[in-house]
C-alpha cells in the first residue's frame, strides 16, 4: 500500500462534518467504524469513547486544512506535526504474501501502528498520510472546496495546482451560481443604463423647444 493512500484518512474524517450547514454525521461508533474502510480489524477496536475522541481528532485535522487554505504554511506544518508526535507511526517493508509474475515480493512501504484505541490508529495513519502528501506535492495542494457553505477538504492532484472544489457537484454548482451572477449583474446594468436615458430625454427635448 503506497503512504499516499494513508492521505485520504484525513479528508474522510475531516469531511464528516460541514460546519456552515451544522451538520455532522460522526454520532455513532458505527460512524467510526465506516470510517475504516476495508480495514475491518481495526475497525472492531472501536469504543463508545472513541465517537468524541474522533471529533477531536478531526478538528485538529481540519485545522491543517484551514491554515494550509490560508496560506500560511508554517502554522499548518506546525499543527501536523503536533499530530505526528502524539499519534507516531513505525514504517515497515511489507509485501503481504503478493508475488509478481516472477514469484517475487511486492514490496512497499506500510504504517506500523501500535495504538491504545481505535482513534490513536486511525490518527496515526491519518496525519502521517497527510504528512507525507504534504512534503511531496506542497502545502497549496491541501484545500478547502470554495462553493460556499461546504468547506469540505481536499487534497489537490491536479497537473496545474488549480483544483477549488471537493467534488464535480461543488464545481457544476459554484458555476452555475457565478453564471446567475452574472446575468443579474448584466440585467441590473441594462436596467441602470436605461433609466438614465430615460431620464436624460426630456431635457434633451427641453433644449430643443
Amino acid at each position: 500500500m503506497e503512504l499516499a493512500y494513508y492521505s485520504d484518512y484525513a479528508v474522510r474524517l475531516v469531511n464528516t462534518e460541514e460546519p456552515a450547514r451544522g451538520k455532522d454525521a460522526l454520532t455513532s461508533i458505527e460512524a467510526v467504524r465506516e470510517l475504516f474502510g476495508v480495514n475491518q480489524s481495526a475497525a472492531r477496536r472501536a469504543a463508545e469513547a472513541d465517537v468524541t475522541r474522533f471529533r477531536s481528532v478531526r478538528a485538529r485535522l481540519r485545522s491543517v486544512f484551514e491554515a494550509a487554505d490560508a496560506g500560511d504554511e508554517t502554522l499548518a506544518v506546525d499543527l501536523l506535526n503536533s499530530l505526528l508526535l502524539e499519534f507516531p507511526v513505525s514504517p515497515q517493508i511489507s509485501g503481504h504474501d503478493v508475488r509478481d509474475d516472477d514469484g517475487r515480493p511486492l514490496w512497499h512501504m506500510h504504517l506500523a501502528h501500535h495504538p491504545s484505541n481505535a482513534t490513536a490508529g486511525y490518527a496515526a495513519i491519518a496525519a502521517m498520510g497527510l504528512a507525507f502528501h504534504l512534503t511531496e506535492y506542497g502545502v497549496d495542494r491541501l484545500g478547502l472546496c470554495e462553493a460556499a457553505p461546504c468547506r469540505n477538504a481536499y487534497l489537490d492532484t491536479s497537473t496545474n495546482r488549480s483544483r477549488r472544489y471537493c467534488s464535480d457537484r461543488c464545481a457544476t454548482r459554484a458555476n452555475v451560481a457565478a453564471y446567475r451572477a452574472r446575468k443579474r449583474l448584466e440585467a441590473d446594468r441594462s436596467v441602470s443604463t436605461g433609466r438614465s436615458a430615460d431620464s436624460a430625454q426630456p431635457a434633451s427635448a427641453s433644449g430643443e423647444r
